[in-house]
């Protein structure tokens, strides 16, 4: 997995400074507040995408998360969170996360969606529209 967007993507980027609830008794950031970091980015993504008749139709729910754990994050770090979708096709999606200090990559994660249709709540194509929203041809 690449760690840096291609440039014809609509990435998103925000940082953020590690607090004492991210903290575990190791006194590093837990390995699931990453997780619930890359879960909260996609959500911030796709909210700064979506209008709401795209959202009054679709939802997407996580099939699967894929995480590489590559270094620590302490109290007080500043962490920059970056994540883009790659590929796309029938229903399912990929969203690349990558999580670093600096200029070292902490965390790296690649997740799979499934767009669901909100009226049948079952899993729909992804079509024309929800393309152009993500940057996809």
């Amino acid at each position: 997995m690449s760690i840096h967007p291609p440039t014809n993507s609509n990435s998103f980027q925000k940082s953020y400074v590690v607090q004492a609830k991210d903290i575990d008794s190791l006194n590093h950031v837990n390995n699931v507040v990453y997780l619930q970091w890359a879960n909260d980015i996609a959500a911030e993504h796709w909210k700064q995408l979506s209008n709401p008749s795209i959202d009054a139709s679709y939802f997407w729910v996580c099939l699967r998360h894929e995480i590489d754990y590559l270094g620590e994050a302490l109290l007080g770090d500043a962490v920059d969170i970056l994540t883009w979708v790659g590929v796309s096709k029938g229903v399912k999606s990929t969203r690349h996360i990558s999580i670093s200090k600096g200029d070292k990559l902490l965390c790296k994660l690649v997740s799979t969606w499934c767009l669901i249709d909100a009226h049948t709540k079952r899993p729909t194509r992804i079509n024309q529209d929800i393309l152009d929203l993500l940057g996809k041809e």
